[in-house]
């Protein structure tokens, strides 16, 4: 802490303190349970609270901290500045569930700046599980934004709005200028912003996240939000809000697939903020859909499990049966990392049940329509991993395999290596062997870390047969990819 020599006494932090009926403790209390939700071990007490009132300047993240505790507290958004503290760069920036659609046009697009400017320390951020509880329940029981027009847009000549031709991505420009801040946002332009999301998600599929993931952050930071900041009204508004959620989800999701966890994690939160302002619940069910795989992925079984249940309460039993196949599905995963065999075998006999019920009339979201017999196929495969076994896994991955479209690249290469992990399970070794030699293959053409990790961990089953002829055959062909 440092001594603010100008200013022996913050009375602004004093009359905010009395305002929001804190003692010095409860403050302090309160900063450190905060910290806890976002991965900080702090140890403050009333001592601590005490010094701040003299004019020290807690560090680091802290007076960002101090100032998220009275905007709870009071309901209005307070900044380290109003508290008479030196304002910071909170490393958990991000993680905040906007109190306004405004408000969760700076924080995401702050990310998006950062990530574009400084992306290699962006990736760095660490994830962290605590950091999930406060944007799930907050948009569990937060109201609908009554609100998220700016201005009365105007049409164009005759009414008529820019529409790109089929199978062509059209960026969103004005008369071959870049967008301004202000300018009308038409219905071409979010149709853009859909195709845009199209091209990149099927260049993950089939290649990984590594290989757009810059490119996708650099189109939200200079088209996306230049389109955020323009002029719209109502209608057009909730729908350019679900494109950048969409959009921002996707960003996410290949930062994930790179293992840049924290910063994936801040973008699911801002996403799922996104798509309350578009009133889209579905679609933030799709956002914690996504948050709870991450979760799984990283071990975090509880917090997935919740999350896939706090998705199933926010959509309710109206949701379509596909979208309601999907979010059993994923709360099957987190029992299964947890080895719960009761509540995956439960969950998962909803999820295929509820797909079974599916029909090709149904007003199916867009989002949802990979879910289909393939990848209901790859959960029931992935669980069965996770819960040993290995015979029922074996069977569901080689119908996954069957039925999954090539363009799945990335998801056909999880299968493979999961059939290869059951057929080890059932000592079947030269089977294992050549099937993680070929997702190895696959893995090498991808940028993917997720790839690369799902067969390190098929080559640490492997370590117990090491001296396997095998094993050995599959080394040197795993080492001469290079």
């Amino acid at each position: 802490m440092t001594e603010r020599p100008s200013q022996r006494t913050n009375r602004q932090l004093a009359a905010l303190i009395a305002e929001a009926g804190f003692s010095n403790a409860g403050l302090a209390r309160r900063v450190d349970q905060l910290g806890l939700e976002h991965g900080l071990d702090l140890r403050y007490d009333k001592t601590s609270v005490t010094r701040w009132l003299r004019g020290q300047q807690p560090r680091g993240t802290t007076p960002a901290l101090i100032a998220e505790v009275f905007t709870r507290r009071l309901g209005r958004r307070l900044s380290a500045q109003d508290l008479g503290l030196d304002a910071c760069a909170p490393v958990y920036a991000g993680l905040e569930f906007a109190a306004t659609p405004e408000e969760a046009v700076d924080i995401v697009s702050g990310l998006w700046r950062k990530d574009s400017g400084n992306h290699v320390e962006m990736r760095k951020i660490a994830f962290t599980p605590a950091g999930l509880v406060v944007p799930s329940r907050d948009w569990l029981i937060g109201r609908a934004d009554e609100c998220v027009g700016r201005g009365e847009p105007t049409t164009g000549a005759h009414g008529a709005s820019r529409v790109p031709s089929p199978g062509r991505v059209v960026l969103p420009r004005q008369r071959g200028a870049d967008r301004t801040p202000g300018q009308r946002v038409t219905g071409g332009d979010i149709a853009a912003l859909r195709s845009v999301g199209e091209l990149f998600r099927a260049l993950d599929h089939a290649y990984g996240g590594g290989h757009a993931r810059q490119a996708l952050v650099r189109y939200l930071e200079h088209e996306a939000e230049p389109m955020l900041r323009g002029t719209y009204g109502e209608a057009t508004g909730r729908r350019l809000f679900a494109a950048a959620a969409d959009l921002t989800r996707l960003a996410g999701w290949t930062s994930y697939d790179v293992a840049a966890h924290g910063l994936a994690q801040r973008y699911f939160v801002q996403a799922l903020r996104l798509a309350q302002a578009a009133g889209d619940r579905a679609y933030g069910s799709y956002v914690l859909v996504t948050m709870s795989r991450q979760a799984v992925y990283l071990g975090h079984g509880r917090e997935a499990v919740q999350l896939a249940r706090v998705a199933q309460q926010g959509v309710g039993s109206a949701a379509p049966p596909v979208v309601q196949a999907l979010l059993h599905a994923v709360e099957a995963r987190g029992h299964g990392v947890l080895g719960d065999v009761r509540a995956c075998t439960a969950s998962l006999v909803r999820a295929e049940r509820a797909l079974e019920t599916a029909r090709p009339g149904d007003d199916t979201p867009y989002w949802v329509r990979f879910f289909d017999d393939a990848q209901l196929a790859d959960e029931f495969a992935h669980c069965h991993r996770d819960l040993h076994q290995y015979r029922t896994a074996a069977q569901h991955a080689e119908r996954s395999l069957q039925l999954r479209a090539p363009g799945f690249a990335r998801s056909r290469l999880f299968c493979r290596v999961v059939l290869a992990t059951a057929r080890l399970g059932l000592g079947e070794l030269d089977q294992a062997c050549a099937l993680g030699a070929e997702a190895a293959q696959q893995a090498s053409e991808m940028r993917s870390a997720r790839a690369l990790e799902y067969v390190s961990e098929f080559e640490r089953r492997l370590e117990p047969y090491r001296d396997a002829s095998a094993v050995r055959t599959y080394r040197d062909r795993v080492a001469a990819l290079g």
